[in-house]
């Protein structure tokens, strides 16, 4: 496939063989963001750890401290009181058996899922549906709670939810390219961290094997993982 002079500019820009601070990656990746619309901020961790074992596998949730930049469209499993609580922190689709036949219909229209305790016998019946898509409510990750008003919330401000996949691979996006270079670094430290003390009894030798960062459009660039968290 021909690749277009703008991605063959970017591609110039960027060393494949070096290893980069986080600022000066953060500077390289905000400049070739020159797409029509505004890029996503992604990062790549690559794990030393295989995720088919149970004493391996990484999720979590990190709220960044600049947010994400997108609007989080939240749908939530709740009855009566639980269900008015959520409505009224924001969250665009509650219910319960009609929510869950419209998302075995076929319709997500929505981001994140959240769901009180009560409501997991009914959400079980979606876990071919929702898991692919990791957005199965669950405990660890503040998904799955009584307090829905501040799961929403949470969901809305800012917060990420990542999981480690079958390659060992954490994707995760941290931000828009219209945020300041001190806003995406904030926000890359906060999610490595957040990975970095999700480490689990299974891992052994070297967690962080590679960390790479790059907008929608743009090229990878490897940061150097000493100057980003501390083993």
């Amino acid at each position: 496939m021909a690749i277009g002079k703008r991605m063959t500019a970017a591609n110039e820009t960027v060393d494949k063989n070096k290893l980069y601070t986080l600022d000066e990656a953060v500077k390289i990746v905000k400049s070739n963001a020159t797409a029509k619309f505004d890029e996503t901020i992604e990062v790549a961790i690559n794990l030393g750890v295989d995720p088919r074992h149970a004493d391996q596998m990484v999720r979590g949730v990190i709220e960044l401290p600049s947010g994400t930049g997108r609007n989080q469209r939240v749908a939530v499993f709740a009855r009566d009181a639980k269900a008015d609580e959520a409505k009224a922190a924001g969250a665009e689709i509650v219910g319960a058996e009609d929510l869950m036949e419209s998302i075995q219909g076929g319709t997500i229209d929505f981001d994140r899922c959240i769901a009180t305790p009560d409501m997991m016998p009914l959400v079980g019946r979606l876990g071919k549906v929702l898991g692919p898509r990791n957005m199965m409510p669950n405990p660890k990750v503040g998904t799955v709670t009584m307090d829905v008003a501040e799961a929403v919330r949470a969901a809305k401000g800012g917060s990420v939810e990542f999981r480690v996949e079958k390659e060992g691979i954490i994707q995760a996006g941290v931000g828009k390219a219209s945020f300041s270079e001190e806003q995406l670094v904030g926000n890359i430290k906060a999610l490595v961290g957040a990975v970095q003390k999700a480490r689990p009894s299974g891992a052994k030798g070297a967690y962080m094997k590679r960390l790479a960062i790059s907008s929608t459009m743009g090229p990878g660039v490897k940061l150097d993982i000493s100057g980003v968290v501390s083993e």
